[in-house]
């Protein structure tokens, strides 16, 4: 295939072409070295000032100050949900944590291997096609953390804003819109996300740190687990991901050049909101699965048509129109476009033409 399909996978996902690109011309020889970036030793001087400059970049695009630390784990979102209560649990060994879909529930799980979880406020009764309202929240004022999942790829909804928890600690995984706009980090405790939905290829994880929660990891947490040792390490306590961090450098340099997080924002605004105007006036052809607008998802637009054959019928159609990937996914069904920061608009507005033609012929 000479030409590049529209990739609305949920991720691994779609990349900036240019960083494609650049990625391409290094992958042979990085920079007149000789050797790939794959090849490089992580201690190398080479190296170094790859992973220096992508976490000065990710701390720019962000605002993130000095008295916060940026990591790049591996093991992904699926390894911090055990590495956040792990360390930040004790000594109150109790935390909040707000479920909204698969991936909180996951957390959860893990939660509780390290101590008591209060379920502080959940929409699963109504398979998560909406999110918690503020005052619907349970909080304890005690708890060690209050952990949720800021976007929800599955099932389409995302917070507009932060839910409100005191002086507690805010913990999110930040997986499927990390850098999609600004945000306040001044309000967090902790952000994970694994790179692969919006800023980098599938093994990295990005994990953003207030310094004075590092104190409360137990002496006797085993090594790997310990935020401590991979600050101290700066991420390099064992063998990263060392192409994984070089095209999230690439990525985030090229936010940078594009204008910064306001502009992606309003680009993903943009995006997002062409498509939901097309579902919202088909006269109920298409219909939105997220009841509340103001819950909607930027990054997930997930949507139902009439009938299950409907259904495999415009996914089928679409794949060979060369739209990959909108295949809800296996527990909710349906459709799901995934239109991540790197997602072209053309994209979405021939997706939009193909929608229209396809309601008129059938």
């Amino acid at each position: 295939m000479s030409e590049r399909i529209y990739n609305f996978s949920a991720g691994p996902a779609v990349l900036p072409e240019e960083v494609l690109k650049e990625a391409q011309a290094d992958l042979f020889n990085y920079k007149g070295t000789g050797m790939s970036v794959m090849e490089m030793s992580h201690r190398s001087k080479t190296f170094d000032d790859i992973i220096v400059n992508t976490e000065k970049d990710v701390r720019t695009l962000l605002d993130i100050g000095d008295d916060y630390s940026v990591l790049f784990l591996q093991g992904g979102a699926t390894l911090q949900f055990s590495m956040v209560p792990l360390n930040l649990m004790p000594p109150a060994n109790k935390a909040d944590y707000i479920v909204t879909g698969s991936w909180s529930k996951k957390a959860v799980n893990e939660g509780k291997r390290a101590g008591a979880v209060n379920i502080a406020g959940t929409t699963e009764e109504d398979n998560f096609n909406h999110l918690p309202l503020q005052d619907e929240l349970k909080l304890d004022p005690e708890a060690a953390y209050v952990h949720y999942t800021s976007n929800n790829t599955i099932f389409g909804t995302q917070y507009l804003s932060e839910p409100e928890v005191g002086n507690v600690p805010l913990v999110c995984d930040a997986s499927s819109d990390i850098l999609h706009k600004k945000i306040n980090i001044t309000k967090y405790g902790l952000i994970y996300a694994g790179a692969q939905k919006n800023i980098g290829p599938s093994g990295v994880a990005l994990v953003i740190i207030r310094n004075d929660l590092l104190e409360r990891a137990p002496e006797e947490l085993h090594t790997y687990m310990n935020y401590n040792i991979h600050v101290k390490g700066k991420s390099l306590y064992n063998t990263p991901n060392t192409f994984g961090i070089y095209i999230i450098g690439l990525v985030a340099k090229h936010l940078i050049n594009i204008g910064g997080l306001d502009e992606m924002y309003k680009r993903n605004k943009e995006k997002a909101g062409l498509l939901y105007n097309c579902i919202d006036e088909s006269d109920g052809y298409y219909a939105g699965s997220v009841q509340n607008k103001e819950h909607r998802s930027l990054m997930n637009v997930t949507f139902n048509l009439g009938t299950e054959e409907l259904e495999k019928k415009i996914i089928a159609e679409a794949n060979e129109a060369g739209f990959s990937g909108l295949k809800g996914h296996r527990s909710v069904g349906g459709l799901r476009a995934s239109i991540y920061n790197a997602f072209p608009q053309k994209g979405v507005e021939e997706l939009i033409d193909f929608m229209k033609k396809f309601k008129a012929n059938n």
